[in-house]
């Protein structure tokens, strides 16, 4: 068997002191999470992290900073995810554009609304993300270098 590693963005968007964040099913579960999700082929990791934030939540964002980078092992798949992790701005709602499936809403929680949610979150590189953007952790967007030609 093969090990293959899942390469993933994610994005913390914070506005008025809330987060945006996914409510999504997941192995069954009710869950919360950043809006996040797989690399496509040849997709560059900027471009994914705006993709699933619109595919998942409806926003328009900018990305602005690289917050971390974060690998997570699940226990539930045995899965390893290797995340990188974006700070963005909200531009602009397209409250009308369809949600991914598996997608049940977006929403803005605060941090203590989410630590008081801690046992529905996604993973615990949820909080961590929006810790470490909270501490001020921020390396420029072209710390990742990408040569997909």
């Amino acid at each position: 068997m093969c090990w293959t590693p899942h390469a993933t963005v994610a994005t913390v968007v914070e506005r008025d002191g809330r987060f945006l964040m996914i409510e999504e099913v997941s192995s069954g579960r009710v869950v919360l999470n950043q809006p996040a999700g797989h690399l496509e082929e040849n997709e560059l990791f900027a471009d994914a992290a705006l993709r699933e934030t619109m595919e998942e939540s409806g926003w328009e964002v900018e990305l602005k900073y690289l917050v971390g980078m974060y690998a997570y092992k699940s226990p539930n798949s045995n899965v390893t995810y290797h995340r990188l992790c974006f700070a963005a701005e909200a531009v602009r709602h397209y409250p009308d554009n369809p949600l991914d499936e598996g997608i049940i809403r977006a929403l803005w929680l605060t941090r203590e609304e989410l630590e008081a949610e801690k046992d529905r979150l996604r993973s615990p590189t949820v909080l961590r993300c929006i810790d470490d953007y909270l501490a001020g952790k921020n390396y420029p967007m072209d710390f990742v270098f990408e040569n997909l030609d």
